[in-house]
């Protein structure tokens, strides 16, 4: 019986520590909402990228469609040019049977037939000609047409499941927030909120400070920390919700200048700068590929939107912002 006794009490012990060693600690949970929340930054950058290649192959996708529709008219209007032409000369003076059976029931199906340049007389090979160029001109947009369609869908494809992988991030970020006891949840909230708080009082003092004169980076700059205190969202431009090129495009955008929606593509703008050599309204880079941007404020801090979960904000500029290094600066 003592045995027996014993066995259950190092079974129920083995049992708590097992539970125990499962249980993820507060500051665990932190770490893995953090970085959760930051891979779903990640993704909408990646999204937003593909927004703008979407963006774009429609724009060229409705041009080749109106040039196509252009060429389509042109190639009608040559068509029954041409049908009529030969007709007539059929009527006139007969070609035999080879071309009576050439135009008998539909003249115009057969015109850019190589055969008809032997048939029909010189007098009238130009036309001939313009129209076979013509049609060839139809073809070769129609190819092109169908190749942008597919890219398009490839695409569309890409942004729907850059934008799923974001929100399944964010997902298992509240998933795991709430595999914590009450108590725990609540303590890592206000932790949280109790540092979120700090950096926002110290960026409203950040912001306030800064003077700055009439060039462009700093009229961006003005732009970007009036904006301190605002909410992460993704896709978002403002007036008071943003994400990281949001808010870095718009900010230009005050200044003069007009940039994409997407950090991947605004560091194709303006000019390279050395780490060593930045001013008040550079862009920094960040992440490889690159999944963030900010902006220098002098003084060795930066602001920027940074992730779901945060607000606008001032911070140390640093060479590795999370697990995203430092990869270039652009003066505008």
């Amino acid at each position: 019986m003592k045995r027996v006794l014993a066995s259950l009490l190092v079974a129920a012990f083995m049992a708590q520590c097992l539970q125990a060693q499962a249980a993820p600690s507060v500051a665990s949970v932190q770490r893995d909402i953090d970085r959760l929340r930051t891979l779903a930054a990640e993704k909408y950058e990646e999204a937003n990228e593909a927004k703008i290649r979407i963006k774009s192959l429609q724009k060229e996708t409705g041009a080749l469609q109106q040039r196509e529709a252009i060429i389509q008219e042109e190639l009608s209007v040559a068509s029954k040019v041409l049908a009529k032409i030969a007709i007539s000369k059929y009527q006139g003076s007969g070609f035999g049977d080879t071309f009576e059976l050439l135009f008998s029931s539909d003249p115009r199906q057969y015109l850019s037939d190589a055969s008809v340049l032997d048939g029909v007389s010189k007098g009238y090979s130009k036309q001939l000609r313009e129209f076979a160029a013509t049609k060839q001109r139809v073809q070769a947009t129609q190819l092109v047409l169908s190749d942008r369609t597919s890219l398009l869908i490839v695409e569309e494809k890409r942004l729907n499941r850059q934008v799923s992988e974001a929100k399944t991030a964010l997902l298992k970020a509240e998933k795991l927030l709430k595999s914590l006891a009450k108590a725990d949840r609540e303590r890592l909230l206000r932790e949280e909120a109790a540092r979120e708080n700090k950096i926002q009082s110290d960026s409203k003092g950040y912001a306030a400070s800064y003077k700055g004169d009439n060039t462009r980076g700093s009229i961006a700059l003005k732009f970007a920390l009036q904006q301190i205190g605002d909410i992460y969202v993704w896709a978002a431009a403002g007036p008071t919700r943003w994400d990281c090129s949001g808010l870095t495009m718009r900010a230009f955008q005050t200044a003069g200048v007009s940039l994409p929606h997407s950090s991947r593509v605004q560091v194709k703008y303006g000019k390279s700068i050395a780490y060593s050599n930045l001013k008040p309204g550079d862009l920094l880079f960040f992440g490889k590929p690159i999944s963030h941007v900010s902006m220098y404020m002098g003084g060795g801090k930066m602001v920027q939107a940074p992730r779901p979960g945060k607000r606008v904000e001032v911070v140390p500029i640093t060479k590795m912002f999370g697990r995203k290094p430092f990869v270039g600066a652009r003066r505008l």
